[in-house]
């Protein structure tokens, strides 16, 4: 990409891109799943829940918006500053806004919000550290696997929910509970890498 399109992309006139768009609607619609996933109630067991399946729906689409706005971006010349911001902010929103309601529903554990948490408030504190000393780091293939597979594993529970009991159903719940667990290693890992990556810059000073 070349400075003038990246110039372009930054000026005031060119700040609602199409791809900004989407990511903020992507956020806007974090709240309004909260609000359909606790008002639906699940299925009983006996009985298949369009309105949970519509709930699990709604999160499929949001997740997906993340590689449709990547692809605007990156397609259209629309890579600004604003974007970079607020796409990690809409895929953290989505993700623990997702967690914390698995977890109130009893579906997963406390200590899987807790990792996720944990990585994003070590990630956040090393980047403005090393970005201060005029660092940047570059993000790893690690960050887009932990990625995938937890929006995988995130749809794949919440599909659960609208599904009456039976064979399928416990084999997707497994399923997505391990790719759950794969998620959070991948989490870890990414986190442990980062650290690794930014320790000296961190111990500069020292």
């Amino acid at each position: 990409m070349d400075t003038d399109k990246d110039a372009t992309a930054d000026s005031p006139k060119a700040l609602w891109t199409s791809a900004n768009i989407v990511t903020c609607i992507r956020i806007a619609l974090v709240p309004v799943w909260l609000a359909a996933a606790e008002a639906v109630a699940p299925s009983d067991g006996s009985a298949f829940s369009a309105g949970a399946f519509g709930v699990a729906l709604l999160f499929v689409a949001i997740s997906l918006t993340d590689k449709l706005d990547g692809y605007l971006a990156r397609s259209r010349h629309e890579i600004t500053t604003f974007g970079k911001f607020l796409d990690p902010i809409a895929d953290k929103l989505s993700v623990v806004t997702a967690l914390c309601f698995l977890l109130e529903s009893g579906m997963t554990s406390s200590w899987v919000l807790f990792i996720v948490i944990a990585r994003e408030f070590l990630v956040s504190g090393l980047r403005m550290v090393v970005a201060s000393k005029g660092v940047v780091i570059a993000a790893s293939n690690l960050g887009k696997w932990k990625t995938a597979t937890t929006m995988i594993a995130i749809c794949g529970l919440l599909l659960t929910r609208c599904l009456p009991a039976g064979s399928f159903s416990l084999g997707l719940t497994t399923l997505s509970e391990v790719l759950l667990l794969i998620a959070i290693v991948f989490t870890a890992w990414s986190g442990i890498d980062y650290f690794i990556k930014c320790w000296p810059y961190v111990m500069e000073d020292a």
